[in-house]
């Protein structure tokens, strides 16, 4: 394990044990527009990450989802989420994770996701496979939809003209669909072949930046919604086993 990904794990399992030690006690709820929250807690497990990442590489960049950009210009740039699945947590839902993802210019090369309530560590570094407690991981080998589990995007209110179609026809065709509410649950239950691919319109890259590098090295694929490469300044994704990719590409921008 390299140092960089042993300080990842120290900073996700750290702020995930806070956090699941906090529900139910999380303190104010704070709205950041429309229907999108934000707990006191949520703050508090950042300040927690971005310690640790400090302490240890002081001149790395960050993107943090609570705290924005520090203005620190270097090759390497974390993006990190405290909480994926905020409201799942506010809820009593244990559907939420802690999400750190690790660029080195263009290219995700570490991501880690941790999932406190079942204490579910996935790691990954580049061209080093993906890891599940320690056991690797594959994504399924579903070839057709028809035999495919699905994960779709809970923000149907944004652009419903667009989404319910891609969500009609994907039904459709696939043989289930499941609403997490966390893009860090899809992502890592597609990395360990739980789940087949994934539709998300409005996700940040704090969102998925923990699971790219995961998704690849599990052996699926993670593009941006119009199929081009995914990156910090991408909106939304498709994140599949590979193998199902083009198809359910088609089905998206038929409708984009």
């Amino acid at each position: 394990m390299s140092d960089i990904l042993a300080v990842a794990i120290e900073a996700a399992r750290t702020a995930g044990r806070f956090i699941k030690k906090k529900s139910g006690n999380f303190g104010k709820v704070h709205s950041k527009g429309d229907r999108n929250l934000v707990t006191d807690i949520d703050r508090q497990a950042e300040r927690i990450i971005l310690k640790k990442i400090s302490a240890r590489f002081p001149g790395h960049a960050i993107l943090a989802e609570e705290s924005g950009k520090n203005k620190r210009q270097s090759e390497y740039r974390w993006i990190v989420d405290p909480i994926d699945g905020t409201h799942n947590y506010i809820r009593g839902i244990n559907v939420y994770g802690v999400s750190l993802g690790l660029m080195r210019g263009d290219d995700f090369v570490l991501g880690v996701i941790y999932m406190p309530h079942d204490d579910e560590l996935y790691t990954a570094e580049k061209w080093q496979g993906a890891y599940k407690n320690g056991k690797r991981m594959k994504v399924s080998g579903k070839k057709d939809l028809k035999g495919c589990s699905f994960s779709f995007d809970s923000s149907i209110r944004y652009k419903p003209r667009v989404m319910l179609p891609v969500l009609g026809e994907a039904c459709r065709k696939a043989f289930n669909v499941r609403m997490t509410g966390s893009s860090v649950r899809a992502l890592s239950y597609i990395a360990e072949g739980k789940l087949d691919f994934s539709i998300e319109f409005y996700d940040k890259p704090w969102d998925f930046a923990g699971g790219v590098c995961l998704i690849e090295e599990a052996g699926g694929k993670i593009t941006a919604l119009d199929g081009a490469r995914v990156g910090i300044e991408n909106v939304g994704y498709i994140a599949s086993n590979g193998k199902v990719h083009a198809q359910v590409s088609r089905i998206v921008n038929k409708y984009l």
